[in-house]
Formats: C-alpha cells, structure tokens, sequence
C-alpha cells in the first residue's frame, strides 16, 4: 500500500523543516530523481509501489546516471540542482526525503535499497549499517 502524497510531504516538510509545502515538494522531486537513476529492477519498482503515484514516476523515470555516485557526489549533484542550495543545506534536503522514502519502504526494502548502492547511503537514509 503506498503512502498517500499527504502524508508522505506531511513527514518530508516536518523532517526538513520547510515553510511550504512547494519547497518540500521540489527538493523531494529532486532527490527522488538523483535516487532513481542508482536503482534498478524488482528494488525500484518494489520501492515505487511504496510511494505516492506521482514521486513513484519519477523513480521510475530518473535522470540517467552514467555511474553511481558516491554518497558525497550525491550530495554534490543534489545542490547543484536544487537552487540556492549547498552542500551543507542539501545534506539537509536528502535526509528528510531519504529517511521518509525509508520509512515508506520499511526495513527489508530499505536494506535492499542500500545493497544496490555504493558505500556510506545508509546514513543518507538515516541508517547506520552494523559493521
């Protein structure tokens, strides 16, 4: 059952502190898309049917990645497409979109998530991997 857009934006806009909902909503299309071009197979679309109909479409059609992006590119990436953003703020940005996909995913899906990834997502998502 996905989460319903509401309240999914409801937990993104609590996380990250935004004014509005616009501003939760546009970092959330952003980090989302970055997320979909590193996701592939049964994990993408299990993770898609986890999410409101219109964050699922953009998973499912990501920007392209001609790699996967270390953790701290993702970073990069997600300020340079978000206005005004820095890293320090994007840091921010992905961490309320991020643990809410998480927790819209649960945690079989979200270890999953983090298997397709590179090194060091776990605690983009708010996760800490045991060692």
């Amino acid at each position: 059952m996905p989460m319903r857009r509401e309240s999914f934006m409801a937990h993104v806009q609590e996380r990250g502190e935004y004014g509005t909902r616009e501003e939760a909503e546009r970092v959330t299309r952003v980090v989302l898309a970055l997320l979909g071009a590193h996701l592939v197979g049964t994990v993408r679309a299990q993770l898609a049917a986890r999410l409101p109909d219109a964050f699922a479409l953009i998973l499912l059609n990501p920007l392209q990645a001609q790699e996967p992006l270390s953790p701290e590119r993702f970073v990069r990436a997600t300020a340079a497409w978000i206005e005004g953003a820095t890293e320090k703020t994007a840091l921010w940005d992905i961490g309320a979109v991020l643990s809410t996909v998480a927790a819209a995913a649960g945690d079989a899906l979200t270890q999953e998530i983090l298997l397709q990834l590179p090194p060091g997502y776990d605690v983009l998502f708010g996760h800490t991997q045991p060692t």
